[in-house]
């Protein structure tokens, strides 16, 4: 248990020291040389494009963050004693919980959050919550656009570095041994510091890009099937509800404004039940 309480603190810190990285390089180091061409249309120029995009992104991901962490699943168990649910007897949870169900399937009791959440998913490290019923879809949009940042940096950094090392990523193998031949080469002394530490951030933005791309695409098609990560690991059986109404449910009817700007769950079933 205290392993993972020193995890729910480094993991949010270790997500925000690569975000400040990734803004630092692409604002003062892949932005001004692409800036350098001098056949480029100040007005509509790639870097100008590629400058836009990357703040598009980077506010998106960093907003739904924010919104996944403000969003704190509820306390079922605080409903109670306010009268607003009833918890049925104890169930045994795997790992010895011993914490009060719900008559709602896919209630769970978090040990770090010490609270019972509604349709519980899973715990995000990186986040420090729960992710539930009130944060999954600011939770999907997180992942998607901190998965597209991700790309666009390792695009910008493989040009940055194509340009400076005067290196062909026409070969599929080139990326694949860029790693190794710039490690000898910095160790003897032919490769500066800065470039370096560029090559290893396009490999760990790869990781953490297809990382999240994974996380999406797998919550996306729990929410088709109307299940939750913890559901699955349980066992429970999917709700025989149309795939639509479940997008529903998570992602509201304005599914499309939250993937221009980060915003709340309005006009899903769980805030209308919530007005009730």
């Amino acid at each position: 248990m205290l392993v993972l309480r020193f995890l729910n603190v480094v993991a949010p810190a270790y997500f925000l020291c690569i975000s400040i990285v990734t803004f630092g390089l692409q604002l003062f180091l892949f932005i001004p040389s692409m800036f350098q061409d001098p056949s480029a249309n100040p007005l509509f120029s790639s870097a100008l494009l590629h400058g836009v995009l990357f703040l598009f992104l980077s506010a998106n991901a960093l907003g739904n963050y924010i919104l996944v962490i403000q969003n704190t699943p509820e306390d079922l168990r605080a409903q109670e004693d306010l009268g607003l649910t009833k918890l049925v007897a104890p169930e045994s949870e795997e790992g010895g919980n011993g914490h009060p169900g719900s008559v709602l399937p896919g209630t769970h009791f978090c040990r770090l959050c010490a609270r019972v959440t509604q349709r519980h998913d899973h715990h995000c490290f990186f986040t420090g919550n729960c992710i539930g019923s009130r944060n999954m879809r600011n939770f999907v949009m997180f992942c998607l656009h901190t998965s597209l940042a991700c790309l666009d940096s390792m695009v910008a950094g493989v040009a940055y570095i194509s340009s400076v090392l005067s290196t062909s990523f026409a070969s599929p193998m080139a990326f694949l041994t860029l790693l190794p031949n710039s490690i000898s080469q910095f160790f003897s002394g032919a490769l500066p510091s800065l470039e370096m530490f560029v090559i290893l951030m396009l490999y760990l933005w790869l990781g953490i890009g297809l990382a999240c791309a994974g996380f999406c695409c797998h919550q996306i098609l729990l929410i088709l099937r109307g299940q939750t990560r913890y559901q699955v690991r349980k066992g429970m059986a999917a709700r025989a509800r149309p795939w639509k109404k479940n997008l529903e449910e998570v992602f509201g009817k304005r599914w499309l404004l939250g993937l221009l700007i980060p915003m709340l769950n309005v006009g899903s079933d769980y805030h209308r039940q919530k007005e009730k």
